[in-house]
Protein backbone atom coordinates (compact mmCIF):
# COMPACT_ATOMS: atom_id res chain seq x y z
CA UNK A 1 0.00 0.00 0.00
CA UNK A 2 2.85 2.58 1.07
CA UNK A 3 4.15 1.29 -2.34
CA UNK A 4 1.11 2.20 -4.29
CA UNK A 5 0.91 5.28 -2.44
CA UNK A 6 4.60 6.27 -3.25
CA UNK A 7 4.18 6.08 -6.93
CA UNK A 8 0.39 7.91 -7.47
CA UNK A 9 2.44 10.83 -5.61
CA UNK A 10 5.36 10.37 -8.32
CA UNK A 11 3.33 10.04 -10.91
CA UNK A 12 1.01 13.45 -10.49
CA UNK A 13 4.41 15.36 -10.15
CA UNK A 14 5.83 14.07 -12.88
CA UNK A 15 2.30 15.01 -14.75
CA UNK A 16 2.38 18.23 -13.47
CA UNK A 17 5.75 18.83 -14.64
CA UNK A 18 4.25 17.37 -17.74
CA UNK A 19 2.09 20.10 -17.99
CA UNK A 20 4.10 23.27 -17.80
CA UNK A 21 6.24 21.65 -20.51
CA UNK A 22 3.80 21.73 -22.75
CA UNK A 23 2.20 24.78 -22.18
CA UNK A 24 5.93 25.92 -22.30
CA UNK A 25 5.81 24.57 -25.74
CA UNK A 26 2.84 26.34 -27.81
CA UNK A 27 4.09 29.93 -25.67
CA UNK A 28 7.48 29.10 -27.57
CA UNK A 29 5.63 28.27 -30.80
CA UNK A 30 5.68 25.14 -32.67
CA UNK A 31 8.44 26.71 -35.34
CA UNK A 32 11.22 25.90 -32.57
CA UNK A 33 10.46 22.10 -32.40
CA UNK A 34 11.84 21.88 -35.83
CA UNK A 35 15.20 22.66 -34.97
CA UNK A 36 14.86 20.96 -31.79
CA UNK A 37 17.40 17.84 -31.58
CA UNK A 38 16.40 14.39 -29.83
CA UNK A 39 17.97 15.40 -26.43
CA UNK A 40 14.67 17.90 -26.19
CA UNK A 41 12.10 15.39 -26.68
CA UNK A 42 14.71 12.42 -24.62
CA UNK A 43 14.88 14.75 -21.52
CA UNK A 44 11.33 15.46 -20.72
CA UNK A 45 10.88 11.60 -21.30
CA UNK A 46 13.04 10.80 -18.86
CA UNK A 47 12.07 12.91 -16.23
CA UNK A 48 8.68 10.65 -17.02
CA UNK A 49 10.44 7.17 -16.20
CA UNK A 50 12.08 8.67 -13.40
CA UNK A 51 8.29 9.60 -12.12
CA UNK A 52 7.20 6.28 -12.93
CA UNK A 53 5.22 7.15 -16.26
CA UNK A 54 6.38 5.27 -18.82
CA UNK A 55 3.91 5.26 -21.15
CA UNK A 56 4.02 8.98 -20.81
CA UNK A 57 7.57 8.53 -22.28
CA UNK A 58 6.93 6.73 -25.25
CA UNK A 59 4.55 9.09 -26.34
CA UNK A 60 7.10 12.07 -25.50
CA UNK A 61 10.04 10.31 -27.32
CA UNK A 62 7.55 9.23 -30.41
CA UNK A 63 6.96 13.30 -30.83
CA UNK A 64 10.79 13.03 -32.01
CA UNK A 65 9.61 12.53 -35.42
CA UNK A 66 6.78 14.26 -36.02
CA UNK A 67 8.63 18.00 -36.88
CA UNK A 68 10.68 15.98 -39.86
CA UNK A 69 7.32 13.47 -41.14
CA UNK A 70 6.17 15.78 -44.15
CA UNK A 71 3.58 18.92 -44.62
CA UNK A 72 1.07 19.03 -41.63
CA UNK A 73 3.81 18.40 -39.20
CA UNK A 74 2.52 21.18 -37.25
CA UNK A 75 -1.07 19.99 -36.82
CA UNK A 76 0.03 16.47 -36.02
CA UNK A 77 2.11 17.77 -33.51
CA UNK A 78 -0.31 20.58 -32.49
CA UNK A 79 -2.80 17.41 -31.85
CA UNK A 80 -0.24 15.40 -30.12
CA UNK A 81 0.36 18.27 -27.10
CA UNK A 82 -3.29 18.51 -26.98
CA UNK A 83 -3.71 14.95 -26.17
CA UNK A 84 -0.86 14.66 -23.33
CA UNK A 85 -2.48 17.87 -21.85
CA UNK A 86 -5.81 16.16 -22.06
CA UNK A 87 -4.41 12.83 -20.45
CA UNK A 88 -2.53 14.59 -17.53
CA UNK A 89 -5.93 16.81 -16.99
CA UNK A 90 -7.80 13.29 -17.29
CA UNK A 91 -5.32 11.82 -14.76
CA UNK A 92 -5.77 14.94 -11.60
CA UNK A 93 -9.65 14.21 -12.51
CA UNK A 94 -9.41 10.55 -12.11
CA UNK A 95 -11.77 10.04 -9.44
CA UNK A 96 -14.71 11.77 -11.25
CA UNK A 97 -14.07 9.56 -14.61
CA UNK A 98 -16.29 6.23 -14.97
CA UNK A 99 -14.16 3.13 -14.54
CA UNK A 100 -13.55 1.84 -17.55
CA UNK A 101 -12.71 5.35 -18.69
CA UNK A 102 -10.67 5.75 -15.47
CA UNK A 103 -8.52 2.07 -16.54
CA UNK A 104 -7.84 3.84 -20.13
CA UNK A 105 -6.63 6.95 -18.68
CA UNK A 106 -4.19 5.00 -16.34
CA UNK A 107 -3.07 2.35 -18.88
CA UNK A 108 -2.34 5.34 -21.15
CA UNK A 109 -0.35 6.90 -17.99
CA UNK A 110 2.10 3.80 -17.67
CA UNK A 111 0.07 1.41 -14.91
CA UNK A 112 -0.04 -2.07 -15.74
CA UNK A 113 -2.54 -4.87 -14.95
CA UNK A 114 -0.61 -8.12 -14.33
CA UNK A 115 -1.93 -11.06 -16.32
CA UNK A 116 -3.14 -13.27 -13.52
CA UNK A 117 -5.36 -10.43 -12.26
CA UNK A 118 -6.97 -9.87 -15.77
CA UNK A 119 -8.04 -13.67 -15.88
CA UNK A 120 -9.34 -13.76 -12.28
CA UNK A 121 -11.80 -10.64 -12.68
CA UNK A 122 -12.63 -10.47 -16.03
CA UNK A 123 -15.74 -12.13 -17.80
CA UNK A 124 -14.25 -14.75 -20.66
CA UNK A 125 -15.93 -14.10 -23.76
CA UNK A 126 -16.33 -17.53 -25.70
CA UNK A 127 -16.72 -17.62 -29.20
CA UNK A 128 -15.28 -18.99 -32.69
CA UNK A 129 -12.40 -16.27 -33.21
CA UNK A 130 -11.25 -15.01 -36.46
CA UNK A 131 -6.92 -13.95 -37.03
CA UNK A 132 -7.14 -11.41 -39.07
CA UNK A 133 -4.15 -10.31 -39.36
CA UNK A 134 -1.12 -9.27 -37.09
CA UNK A 135 2.03 -6.72 -37.33
CA UNK A 136 5.78 -6.27 -35.49
CA UNK A 137 7.15 -4.01 -33.51
CA UNK A 138 10.59 -3.33 -32.61
CA UNK A 139 10.97 -1.00 -30.11
CA UNK A 140 14.24 -0.57 -28.12
CA UNK A 141 15.63 -3.68 -27.21
CA UNK A 142 11.69 -5.32 -27.09
CA UNK A 143 9.73 -6.70 -29.53
CA UNK A 144 5.67 -6.52 -30.02
CA UNK A 145 3.61 -8.44 -31.89
CA UNK A 146 0.30 -7.42 -32.09
CA UNK A 147 -2.76 -9.95 -33.45
CA UNK A 148 -6.02 -9.01 -34.65
CA UNK A 149 -8.86 -11.46 -33.94
CA UNK A 150 -12.64 -10.84 -34.71
CA UNK A 151 -15.24 -13.08 -33.40
CA UNK A 152 -17.94 -14.90 -35.47
CA UNK A 153 -20.66 -14.82 -34.02
CA UNK A 154 -20.50 -11.61 -31.99
CA UNK A 155 -18.33 -9.09 -34.27
CA UNK A 156 -16.64 -8.67 -31.44
CA UNK A 157 -12.91 -7.06 -32.30
CA UNK A 158 -9.76 -8.64 -30.16
CA UNK A 159 -5.88 -6.96 -29.79
CA UNK A 160 -3.71 -9.90 -28.35
CA UNK A 161 -0.12 -9.09 -27.38
CA UNK A 162 2.77 -10.73 -26.58
CA UNK A 163 6.31 -9.55 -25.95
CA UNK A 164 10.02 -10.89 -26.45
CA UNK A 165 13.56 -9.39 -25.81
CA UNK A 166 15.29 -9.39 -28.75
CA UNK A 167 16.97 -11.98 -30.71
CA UNK A 168 13.99 -14.42 -28.78
CA UNK A 169 11.28 -15.72 -30.52
CA UNK A 170 7.50 -13.95 -30.34
CA UNK A 171 4.09 -16.14 -29.37
CA UNK A 172 3.54 -17.72 -32.79
CA UNK A 173 0.21 -19.80 -31.79
CA UNK A 174 -1.79 -17.63 -33.69
CA UNK A 175 -1.76 -17.65 -37.25
CA UNK A 176 -3.26 -15.25 -39.57
CA UNK A 177 -6.29 -16.80 -41.81
CA UNK A 178 -7.65 -19.87 -39.35
CA UNK A 179 -9.30 -19.65 -36.23
CA UNK A 180 -10.52 -21.16 -32.78
CA UNK A 181 -13.33 -21.97 -30.70
CA UNK A 182 -11.75 -20.07 -27.53
CA UNK A 183 -12.59 -18.46 -24.56
CA UNK A 184 -11.21 -14.58 -24.25
CA UNK A 185 -11.00 -12.35 -21.25
CA UNK A 186 -10.34 -8.57 -22.01
CA UNK A 187 -8.45 -5.44 -20.13
CA UNK A 188 -10.41 -3.05 -18.24
CA UNK A 189 -10.77 -0.30 -20.57
CA UNK A 190 -13.30 2.85 -22.30
CA UNK A 191 -12.83 0.25 -25.39
CA UNK A 192 -11.94 -3.04 -24.31
CA UNK A 193 -9.67 -4.17 -27.06
CA UNK A 194 -6.89 -5.97 -25.88
CA UNK A 195 -7.38 -9.33 -24.71
CA UNK A 196 -5.94 -12.00 -23.24
CA UNK A 197 -6.68 -16.03 -23.99
CA UNK A 198 -8.19 -17.94 -21.52
CA UNK A 199 -8.79 -21.10 -22.37
CA UNK A 200 -8.68 -22.74 -26.31
CA UNK A 201 -11.66 -25.34 -27.09
CA UNK A 202 -9.48 -26.51 -29.85
CA UNK A 203 -6.00 -26.10 -31.42
CA UNK A 204 -5.63 -23.69 -33.81
CA UNK A 205 -4.13 -24.95 -37.28
CA UNK A 206 -1.69 -23.49 -39.51
CA UNK A 207 -3.88 -24.23 -42.13
CA UNK A 208 -7.02 -26.10 -43.62
CA UNK A 209 -6.03 -30.04 -44.46
CA UNK A 210 -6.60 -31.13 -48.56
CA UNK A 211 -9.99 -30.64 -49.40
CA UNK A 212 -11.40 -28.26 -46.57
CA UNK A 213 -12.84 -25.00 -46.98
CA UNK A 214 -10.43 -22.00 -45.87
CA UNK A 215 -11.73 -19.92 -42.51
CA UNK A 216 -13.80 -17.04 -44.80
CA UNK A 217 -13.36 -13.76 -43.16
CA UNK A 218 -16.92 -12.39 -42.84
CA UNK A 219 -17.92 -8.74 -41.70
CA UNK A 220 -16.38 -6.45 -44.32
CA UNK A 221 -17.24 -2.82 -44.09
CA UNK A 222 -17.46 0.31 -46.38
CA UNK A 223 -15.10 3.35 -46.01
CA UNK A 224 -17.85 4.81 -44.06
CA UNK A 225 -18.78 2.63 -41.93
CA UNK A 226 -15.19 2.50 -40.74
CA UNK A 227 -14.39 6.31 -40.11
CA UNK A 228 -18.07 6.21 -38.71
CA UNK A 229 -16.80 3.11 -35.92
CA UNK A 230 -13.65 5.12 -35.77
CA UNK A 231 -15.04 8.71 -34.92
CA UNK A 232 -17.20 7.11 -32.21
CA UNK A 233 -14.38 4.87 -30.97
CA UNK A 234 -12.59 8.54 -30.33
CA UNK A 235 -16.01 9.98 -28.62
CA UNK A 236 -14.62 7.15 -25.68
CA UNK A 237 -11.08 7.28 -25.84
CA UNK A 238 -9.47 10.16 -27.20
CA UNK A 239 -6.23 8.45 -27.49
CA UNK A 240 -7.05 5.83 -29.71
CA UNK A 241 -3.49 5.37 -32.04
CA UNK A 242 -5.34 2.35 -34.50
CA UNK A 243 -8.59 1.04 -34.55
CA UNK A 244 -9.24 -2.74 -36.81
CA UNK A 245 -10.53 -2.24 -40.28
CA UNK A 246 -11.84 -5.19 -42.37
CA UNK A 247 -12.85 -3.63 -45.80
CA UNK A 248 -13.94 -4.85 -49.69
CA UNK A 249 -12.22 -2.15 -51.45
CA UNK A 250 -9.70 -2.07 -54.51
CA UNK A 251 -6.42 -0.40 -54.32
CA UNK A 252 -5.29 1.89 -56.55
CA UNK A 253 -2.30 4.27 -56.98
CA UNK A 254 -3.71 7.57 -57.86
CA UNK A 255 -4.35 10.34 -56.68
CA UNK A 256 -1.65 8.19 -53.68
CA UNK A 257 -1.73 5.12 -52.14
CA UNK A 258 -5.44 4.15 -51.42
CA UNK A 259 -8.14 1.68 -51.29
CA UNK A 260 -11.29 2.74 -52.12
CA UNK A 261 -14.88 0.70 -52.06
CA UNK A 262 -18.01 0.38 -54.53
CA UNK A 263 -19.47 3.96 -53.67
CA UNK A 264 -16.18 5.62 -54.29
CA UNK A 265 -15.01 6.32 -50.68
CA UNK A 266 -11.41 5.81 -50.69
CA UNK A 267 -8.81 5.61 -47.48
CA UNK A 268 -5.27 6.52 -48.23
CA UNK A 269 -2.48 3.42 -47.41
CA UNK A 270 -0.26 4.88 -44.30
CA UNK A 271 3.44 6.11 -45.63
CA UNK A 272 5.01 3.88 -43.35
CA UNK A 273 3.24 0.37 -45.23
CA UNK A 274 5.87 0.79 -48.38
CA UNK A 275 4.65 0.17 -51.50
CA UNK A 276 2.21 -2.65 -51.01
CA UNK A 277 3.35 -4.62 -53.92
CA UNK A 278 1.54 -7.56 -52.90
CA UNK A 279 -1.88 -6.15 -51.88
CA UNK A 280 -1.61 -4.72 -55.53
CA UNK A 281 -0.52 -7.96 -57.22
CA UNK A 282 -3.34 -10.13 -55.63
CA UNK A 283 -5.95 -7.34 -56.80
CA UNK A 284 -5.09 -7.05 -59.89
CA UNK A 285 -7.15 -4.07 -60.41
CA UNK A 286 -10.49 -6.20 -58.59
CA UNK A 287 -12.31 -5.70 -54.95
CA UNK A 288 -10.51 -7.70 -52.54
CA UNK A 289 -11.04 -7.99 -48.56
CA UNK A 290 -8.64 -6.59 -46.76
CA UNK A 291 -7.79 -6.54 -43.02
CA UNK A 292 -5.72 -3.67 -41.56
CA UNK A 293 -5.13 -0.98 -38.75
CA UNK A 294 -6.72 2.50 -39.67
CA UNK A 295 -4.73 5.03 -38.04
CA UNK A 296 -4.71 8.68 -38.42
CA UNK A 297 -1.85 8.51 -40.94
CA UNK A 298 -3.81 5.89 -43.09
CA UNK A 299 -4.69 2.37 -43.37
CA UNK A 300 -1.97 -0.16 -42.43
CA UNK A 301 -2.80 -2.63 -44.24
CA UNK A 302 -2.21 -6.79 -42.77
CA UNK A 303 -3.73 -9.35 -44.80
CA UNK A 304 -5.88 -9.69 -48.19
CA UNK A 305 -7.95 -12.76 -49.29
CA UNK A 306 -7.62 -14.01 -52.85
CA UNK A 307 -10.63 -15.25 -54.72
CA UNK A 308 -10.51 -18.48 -53.38
CA UNK A 309 -10.79 -17.30 -50.04
CA UNK A 310 -6.89 -17.69 -48.74
CA UNK A 311 -5.51 -15.51 -46.11
CA UNK A 312 -2.40 -13.89 -47.57
CA UNK A 313 0.01 -11.77 -45.11
CA UNK A 314 0.86 -8.42 -46.60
Amino acid sequence: MAERKQREARVATGVAELDRWLCDQVRQGLAVSQQAGYRHWDDIAARMVDAQAPGLAERLRALAAVPHSGPGWEGRLLEEYALLRLLTVAYREQAALPPPLRATVRSRIGFTIRQADVLASGQPVRDHWQVLGRRDLDQDRLRTRRVWLRGRNSGRYALVLSFAAAGQSLDDSLTVGTAADAELVFYPAAIPLRALVATSRDEIRPGPPPGEEVERVEGAEGVAELLASWAKALGEDPWLDSWPAVLTATPARSPGPCLFDASGDALPLHPGAGHCWTLFALSGGSPLTVAGEWTPRGLWPLTAWDEGGMAVPL
